[in-house]
């Protein structure tokens, strides 16, 4: 198991403040997909900035690999973090952009980790682009280019915060088809907060539902469906019937 988290809590420093979820549980298996769902505020965003080291939580377990992870430092740097803004620095181009996480670690010459990521970005389909500087390029090759900066770091766990919850349908639409043309050959395991119902089934193995409060585990839900994907499946009655299973749980949860 790559990641197993175990009646995790946590509450904001504000003395007297209710948990923002409390007896939290969930896994993820290596080469997973898994999304996270659930209403504003219920502590996705939360759990990724635990995850990824930025918070320590009040209690609870976090293995990584297999390992105990004792404390949110021990985690620093080593799990891939997208935020919802690509955070892209407006005063370096793109191949200084992506070359962040090596200065960062330096774990191989600086030209070898320019040639890395030189095949990225021609495997991205952003070849020709290492020059240019972020507001040159549209949003959804801004999104491209901060998923790139966080593969390049190596790491087998990639925690994404909506990361293309910004963009408009008919860009949303190309990346998703891209991101599912693109998966299969990366073998990474993936955390995705979404808001989007359609999204999360057309992209995941499995989908968790976040509720916020006391949860002794969370929701979860199987996406049988065959791989590789596509938008066609979108209009099939399987996948209706599994968005219309995944509202309904929703919106219990949210009204329990």
């Amino acid at each position: 198991m790559l990641l197993s988290i175990t009646d995790l809590q946590y509450s904001f420093a504000a003395a007297h403040s209710q948990p923002v979820f409390s007896k939290l549980s969930m896994e993820a298996s290596q080469g997973e997909f898994i999304s996270l769902v659930g209403a504003s505020g219920c502590g996705k965003s939360t759990l990724f900035k635990i995850i990824a080291g930025l918070l320590e939580p009040a209690s609870g377990n976090i293995r990584i690999s297999g390992l105990p992870s004792l404390n949110a430092a021990s985690r620093l740097g080593k799990i891939g973090y997208m935020p919802q803004q690509d955070l892209l620095l407006p005063w370096r181009t793109v191949l200084d952009n992506c070359l962040l996480p090596w200065e960062l670690k330096r774990d191989c010459s600086k030209e070898d980790a320019v040639q890395q990521i030189r095949g990225l970005l021609h495997r991205f389909g952003l070849a020709g682009t290492e020059a240019a500087y972020p507001q040159e390029l549209s949003g959804g090759m801004r999104q491209r280019v901060a998923l790139l900066r966080t593969l390049a770091a190596g790491n087998d766990l990639l925690l994404l915060d909506e990361p293309f919850g910004a963009l408009d349908a008919i860009t949303k639409r190309e990346l998703h088809r891209w991101l599912l043309e693109l998966w299969g050959g990366l073998g990474k395991t993936v955390l995705f907060i979404t808001h989007d119902l359609e999204e999360a089934l057309l992209l995941s193995d499995r989908i968790y539902l976040m509720t916020g409060g006391s949860c002794e585990r969370l929701q979860e839900m199987t996406v049988d469906l065959p791989r590789p994907r596509h938008y066609q499946l979108n209009y099939q009655p399987q996948f209706i019937a599994l968005r219309e299973e995944l509202e309904r749980r929703l919106h219990e949860s949210i009204n329990h």
